[in-house]
């Protein structure tokens, strides 16, 4: 399965920009998340959502983010608002079955540039 982000860009802070994550066949995984990394920090799990649709928000985007995904169209989606600086990092998604210890798809990355 090859996942493929799309969306990112260059936004002034307290704009919005969604990303999408689209697979390339059937997009039933247990587990999908949306993962980011600035430069010079570590990796982090900012978003996570289950194939009932359970979510999970890390505390730097609760209230700000939305993770969603429409299995029809095989693709995941983060709409994110009221984008800050601190936000900026390339935006990865991520998927794995229950059976996987740890995420083992991965997109190529999406720049999302926020500006002061």
């Amino acid at each position: 399965v090859q996942l493929v982000e799309s969306g990112g860009g260059l936004v002034q802070a307290g704009g919005s920009l969604r990303l999408s994550c689209s697979a390339s066949e059937d997009f039933t995984f247990d587990f999908v998340a949306w993962y980011r990394q600035a430069p010079g920090k570590q990796g982090e799990s900012i978003a996570t959502i289950t194939s009932s649709g359970t979510t999970h928000y890390a505390d730097s985007v609760k209230g700000r983010f939305t993770i969603s995904r429409d299995n029809a169209k095989n693709t995941l989606y983060l709409e994110m608002n009221s984008l800050k600086p601190e936000d900026t990092a390339v935006y990865y998604c991520a998927a794995r079955r229950l059976s996987a210890g740890k995420y083992d798809y991965w997109g190529q990355g999406t720049q999302v540039t926020v500006s002061s």
